[in-house]
């Protein structure tokens, strides 16, 4: 879910940035922890897509 991906991925930016304001370190990490696993849910995402194309052909 394409969606849900990009979703992890504005979370973390939003927690970062909170993170960052507040001068709160952990919730930075946790940001950036967020968009890290958005990023990787995204690239198995199109990974997995990417193996479907071609098992179809």
């Amino acid at each position: 879910m394409k969606g849900n991906a990009k979703a992890k991925q504005v979370k973390g930016m939003l927690k970062e940035t909170i993170g960052k304001t507040m001068g709160d370190r952990h919730m930075q990490r946790a940001g950036k922890n967020d968009q890290l696993r958005g990023k990787a849910q995204e690239m198995a995402e199109k990974a997995a897509e990417r193996v479907r194309k071609g098992i179809r052909h």
